[in-house]
């Protein structure tokens, strides 16, 4: 029987290169050179350091923009609060890669709500869809590309 996986995988080479060019770019810009702003990275956890809130926030629109055009999806950014102390400004952004439960679980029923014959089983960090047809599962891809549900979706491991 066809069966696909959904995923949601981050790459962990672009996120590093991405935040390469974030901090060449600090180091360049007029307004943030100088001033110790950063980004250190700790594999899927980034933290933005800077003087001040609104150089926090600087430096987060030019991560966006980077890992934008790195082809990783921003919707996978989880951006924590800004915490202060009296020399610097410390924000946490969380990449999340894989599906935890929870979203594993909207994807179960995002697939259930559009009543195609299809078997849907939660393996791990991952989905499996299978299916008697193949048209079945590219009805649940499309589909799943036209919805919304937080985290950015990958199809892999198609089998006929």
């Amino acid at each position: 029987m066809p069966s696909f996986d959904v995923v949601s995988e981050v790459d962990a080479h672009e996120l590093a290169n991405a935040v390469d060019q974030t901090t060449r770019e600090i180091g360049n810009r007029f307004d943030l050179k100088g001033t110790g702003a950063r980004v250190e990275q700790d594999k899927y956890v980034l933290t933005l350091i800077a003087e001040a809130d609104f150089q926090v926030q600087q430096v987060l629109e030019i991560l966006r923009l980077r890992i934008a055009k790195r082809g990783i999806d921003v919707t996978c950014l989880d951006i924590g609060e800004v915490s202060r102390n009296l020399s610097e400004a410390r924000q946490k952004v969380t990449v999340r890669n894989g599906l935890d439960a929870e979203y594993a679980r909207k994807v179960v029923k995002a697939i259930k709500e559009t009543q195609i014959k299809v078997q849907v089983q939660i393996q791990d960090e991952q989905v499996r869809i299978t299916g008697k047809k193949r048209d079945d599962l590219q009805d649940v891809m499309a589909a799943l590309r036209g919805m919304t549900l937080g985290v950015p979706l990958q199809f892999t491991n198609f089998r006929d």
